[in-house]
């Protein structure tokens, strides 16, 4: 292969799910993140707070993020590299399972 790179050998309709479900994790994430920072949680991630406090523009800043999660994300399910959209898919499940806490307790 290619650079050491791993290609998946799935059915092509299970890495589209893949890439559905990075995409709704997401969505997820947006919305979260944009309602515990409403409720005065910090953001975590240092350059994502950077851009915030630079912009002055909470929505767009995560909306840009997102963005580029999702242009990457793609990149990686149209060279085939499902694998490491599946181990996004459990970080980003984390991590909006850690934003709905943050929320829950704020």
């Amino acid at each position: 292969m290619a650079g050491g790179a791993i290609r998946s050998k799935l059915n092509p309709s299970i890495g589209m799910a893949v890439l559905v479900v990075f995409l709704a994790l997401q969505v997820a994430d947006f919305t979260t993140t944009l309602l515990f920072l409403r409720h005065g949680v910090g953001e975590a991630n240092p350059a994502l707070g950077a851009l915030i406090r630079v912009t002055g523009q909470t929505a767009l800043s995560v909306l840009l993020f997102k963005a580029a999660g999702c242009a990457m994300a793609v990149y990686a399910w149209r060279s085939r590299r499902t694998r490491l959209l599946r181990h996004f898919n459990f970080f980003f499940a984390l991590c909006v399972g850690w934003n709905l806490l943050a929320i829950a307790r704020a």
